[in-house]
C-alpha cells in the first residue's frame, strides 16, 4: 500500500473516532430481527405437520329413541303400562292419572284416540266422559259393547293441560309405546277415532275427512291391519250435522266384521 493512500486512511480512521464513531456499518441496513437463514446446504426439509384425531363424540340418545327401546323390551301389557309410567314427560308432571286402556284386550276390535280428557285424568280410564258416553251409544248401535266386544286406548297416556291438542314432540315420544301396544294386543280391525290418531298412524298428510269411509292398512310386524279412520265423539258434540258421516263408518265396521265372521 502507498505510503500517501495508507496517512489518508489513518487520518479519516482518526475523524471518525474523534466523532465518536464506534461501530462499523455495512453499505446496505441489516434487518436484525430476521432469523439467520441455514447454509444452503444444511437448510432442513420442513417437518410434516402431524394429524389432529378429533376423538368422536359419544351419541345422545333422543326422548323418542329410548322410548322405543323401552317399549320392544315391554312384553306384556303390564310391563307396557310400566314402561310409560317411568319415561320422563312434562304431561306426567301436570296429570293426575295415567290413562291406559279399557275394554277387552283380545276382543279382535281395537278403539285409537288421541288424549284423555278431565273426567279420564280423574279416573284414569279413557273415554269416561261425556265424549266417551257418546261413544258407547254409537258402539251400541252397531251391536257393540265396551265391556266385551272392543279394546280403547289413546296416543297419549297422559292429558295435556287445559285439553289442548297434543305437540308433534308428544305424539314421537308416545308413539312407539301406541305401536308395542297395538303389537300385544293384535287387534284384527282399528278404528281411528279424530285426526290425529288417523295420521300419526297412517303417516298421512289429509285431514280426517279425507281419511274417513275407507279401510286403510297400517303396516305391522306381524302383518298389516285395516284401519278405518273416522270422526271423535268429541267432534261430533260439536258438530252434530257430522254425525251422518259417523254412522256410516260404522255401518263399514259393521258389514266387515259380519262379513269377516260370515266367511270364517
Amino acid at each position: 500500500m502507498q505510503a500517501g493512500l495508507r496517512e489518508e486512511l489513518l487520518a479519516a480512521l482518526r475523524l471518525q473516532i474523534d466523532w465518536g464513531v464506534d461501530e462499523a456499518l455495512d453499505a446496505a441496513p441489516l434487518d436484525r430481527f430476521a432469523a439467520p437463514a441455514p447454509p444452503r446446504e444444511q437448510a432442513a426439509a420442513p417437518l410434516p405437520i402431524p394429524a389432529v384425531t378429533t376423538p368422536a363424540l359419544p351419541a345422545i340418545a333422543t326422548p323418542a329413541a329410548i322410548a322405543t327401546g323401552r317399549a320392544a323390551e315391554a312384553d306384556s301389557l303390564e310391563a307396557l303400562r310400566a314402561a310409560i309410567a317411568d319415561t320422563d314427560s312434562p304431561l306426567r308432571d301436570t296429570a293426575t292419572n295415567l290413562v291406559f286402556a279399557d275394554g277387552v284386550a283380545d276382543s279382535g276390535l281395537m278403539l285409537v284416540g288421541e288424549a284423555p280428557g278431565a273426567d279420564e285424568d280423574r279416573l284414569g280410564r279413557p273415554f269416561v266422559g261425556v265424549s266417551g258416553q257418546l261413544l258407547d251409544r254409537m258402539m251400541a248401535s252397531i251391536g257393540l259393547e265396551r265391556s266385551k266386544n272392543f279394546y280403547l286406548t289413546n296416543i297419549l297416556p297422559w292429558r295435556p293441560p287445559g285439553n289442548r291438542t297434543p305437540t308433534d314432540g308428544e305424539i314421537a315420544l308416545f308413539l312407539p309405546f301406541l305401536l308395542r301396544h297395538i303389537a300385544l294386543v293384535r287387534p284384527r280391525h282399528i278404528l281411528l277415532l279424530g285426526g290425529t290418531p288417523a295420521k300419526s298412524l297412517l303417516r298421512a298428510k289429509d285431514g280426517i275427512t279425507r281419511l274417513r269411509g275407507r279401510w286403510h292398512s297400517l303396516p305391522m310386524e306381524q302383518g298389516a291391519i285395516p284401519a278405518l279412520p273416522t270422526l271423535h265423539p268429541a267432534y261430533l258434540l260439536r258438530s252434530p250435522a257430522a254425525k251422518r258421516e259417523a254412522w256410516a263408518d260404522l255401518v263399514l265396521l259393521r258389514r266387515t266384521l259380519d262379513g269377516e265372521a260370515a266367511a270364517g
